[in-house]
């Protein structure tokens, strides 16, 4: 089962500041029957201004993932971690029994970045955060397996059974993904258009994959973010 999703259907946000697409319920956009896509909960395809950003602020029993698209993120905890991450690098942070952290633009241009909520297999684990500094090249034309279970193999890992992955395919090329039985993935088109088995996708269109192995075809340079995770 495949199912598009228009970016223009999407929950959204402008506070000035910030400039916000919710793929889920967030914030002040609700929609009882678009509550999460099995564990995942958030996607926020966030564009924050230079010099702003979210001061500090508790979470609590989530898995918590950030994509930086373009720009500079910079982290702050109550764990006493600060880091600046770019294009193409991730951090993320199991808040666990709670924890309170910053996200913030310091630099000079607007900060793209998906910020992705995971519900955690248990509640109860203790705080933790990490960064990791992905090279752009290891995901062209080719799947970057960034974030896993503690069980898997990714650099990254999670409290759930998910997989995070990033692709950059050049215009013309195809590639496909096994979405097997029990399983089931959201797809997000971050910048580009592609074609997914026979549906178009444009930047910030989505997809729910469910039990279904897919094809993509790049119409341009496309760069895309997949979430695999055990069916709802």
């Amino acid at each position: 089962m495949l199912r598009k999703l228009d970016n223009e259907k999407m929950g959204r946000s402008n506070l000035g500041w910030l400039n916000s697409i919710f793929h889920f319920s967030f914030a002040e956009y609700y929609n009882p029957k678009n509550i999460h896509f099995g564990q995942l909960r958030v996607i926020n395809d966030d564009l924050v201004a230079p010099g702003t950003g979210f001061n500090l602020h508790p979470h609590k029993e989530m898995e918590i993932v950030s994509y930086v698209v373009n720009g500079d993120l910079t982290h702050g905890d109550s764990m006493g971690n600060k880091n600046t991450v770019t294009r193409g690098h991730v951090q993320y942070m199991s808040a666990g029994t709670g924890v309170f952290h910053s996200e913030h633009n310091l630099g000079s241009e607007t900060l793209r970045f998906l910020q992705i909520w995971i519900l955690p297999d248990r509640a109860g684990y203790e705080p933790n955060y990490g960064d990791y500094r992905f090279n752009w090249e290891d995901r062209h034309n080719q799947w970057l397996h960034m974030v896993s279970s503690k069980e898997g193999d990714a650099p990254i890992k999670i409290n759930q059974d998910a997989n995070i992955y990033s692709l950059e395919l050049e215009a013309g090329k195809e590639i496909s993904f096994p979405v097997s039985a029990g399983r089931q993935a959201y797809l997000v088109q971050i910048e580009g258009s592609s074609t997914i088995n026979d549906l178009s996708l444009n930047t910030r269109d989505a997809m729910e994959i469910v039990e279904e192995d897919i094809q993509i075809k790049a119409n341009e340079t496309s760069h895309l973010l997949l979430i695999e995770m055990k069916k709802d």
